[in-house]
């Protein structure tokens, strides 16, 4: 099989010296935006989907890395990789299983059995994700939200075909693969006519539409804890999918907040700019700032630098399911005029004479400097170079 062409980098946007735990991040965060569960019926969403399970299972691996970092695809395929082409997401999740664990926790259960009569019509987990703004985040909510659960169609048994009435795929002879053989080397491939089931509906369900499921909606509340940030994850236990059995996997919100136009966060820790007026530097100043629970003091010592940063600990956000609050750090910012009069430019003149030498500490620095280039040019300094 020839391996679709398309750049492992450059599908999950990171660069060839990422290390792995960027490469996590990248996965989750593309796998989250093209996953199927949120674009129902989207081509080029279940294209893409593949493409970037395909890029972190080889990318994760330190050796299939280095192999494609080497000889490309064509590496890969001698050594067995066929990628994820013409497979369909049952088996991207069969072989995924380990990658989604490692990259989204042990809690999501993607299936690791290749075994076709454990084979689901879909996960019994699902995702969901839920926008925060920065206070909802900072100081915990409750948030009703509203989602589609899949449950196994009654009419059918979840065979999706009309009165469950199936017959085995003609293509593959009820096994799902299908195989190719190119040399001496055999490779298996999703029958494309069943993908991968291995039996065909003699007539499709007119009620689930052949896909075995139908969504059913569902309102709830949560509770969204204090200090939660952007994905985040929260497991709502039985309000995932529904099976056969009437049992249901587990909800895991993931949460994207807002971002705040005074304060930036970093982990439990946020930093605020407080601009400071040039006159303020020399003299120091009292600045009252905002705080999340109100404001605080800022006091401003004289001939402080641009960018210095002051710590008020404890006044930052609360570590969640902990008693543990981080750090306000106030950085200040020098602030100049853009433009001033003629009686501010008297009077700044008259300040900055009133300094006498030490208004111009550029001569000091520089004196020394410039008598020894005026001596390079002296004729008899110009002889004994000639010389020289």
């Amino acid at each position: 099989m020839v391996l679709e062409s398309f750049d492992y980098y450059e599908i999950l946007e990171v660069s060839q010296t990422s290390d792995k735990e960027t490469i996590k991040k990248a996965y989750r965060k593309m796998a989250l935006k093209y996953h199927p569960d949120r674009n129902p019926d989207d081509k080029e969403a279940e294209e893409m989907f593949k493409k970037i399970n395909e890029a972190y299972e080889v990318l994760s691996d330190e050796s299939k890395r280095q192999i494609y970092d080497r000889y490309g695809k064509q590496g890969l395929e001698n050594n067995g990789f066929s990628g994820f082409s013409g497979k369909d997401f049952g088996d991207i999740f069969g072989d995924l299983g380990s990658i989604f664990e490692s990259a989204f926790g042990s809690g999501f259960n993607f299936g690791g059995s290749r075994k076709k009569e454990s084979k689901s019509k879909f996960i019994p987990d699902y995702l969901y994700k839920l926008d925060l703004s920065f206070r909802e985040a900072v100081f915990g909510c409750k948030k009703n939200i509203k989602t589609k659960y899949k449950s196994f169609c009654k009419d059918c048994n979840g065979t999706g075909a009309k009165d469950g009435k199936i017959e085995t795929c003609p293509e593959c002879q009820g096994k799902g693969q299908v195989f190719m053989r190119q040399g001496f080397m055999t490779f298996a491939q999703t029958c494309s006519k069943c993908n991968g089931e291995g039996s065909l509906a003699k007539e499709k369900c007119s009620t689930c539409h052949a896909e075995g499921f139908v969504f059913i909606e569902e309102e709830f509340e949560i509770n969204v804890p204090e200090g939660v940030d952007d994905e985040n994850r929260i497991r709502i236990i039985g309000k995932g999918n529904q099976q056969k059995n009437g049992s249901r996997g587990d909800l895991y919100i993931l949460t994207y907040v807002e971002s705040d136009d005074y304060f930036v966060r970093d982990g439990i820790d946020i930093y605020i700019e407080v601009p400071v007026f040039f006159t303020s530097i020399p003299l120091g100043a009292n600045v009252k700032i905002p705080s999340l629970k109100g404001e605080l003091e800022l006091r401003i010592p004289p001939n402080s630098e641009d960018s210095s940063r002051f710590v008020f600990k404890g006044e930052g956000i609360k570590e969640v399911n902990r008693n543990n609050y981080g750090n306000l750090i106030a950085v200040i910012k020098i602030v100049y005029p853009k433009s001033i009069n003629e009686e501010q430019r008297e009077l700044l003149l008259e300040l900055h004479n009133s300094f006498g030498y030490e208004s111009e500490p550029h001569k000091n620095l520089f004196e020394e400097c410039f008598d020894r280039i005026k001596n390079w040019f002296k004729p008899e300094n110009k002889t004994k170079n000639k010389k020289n």
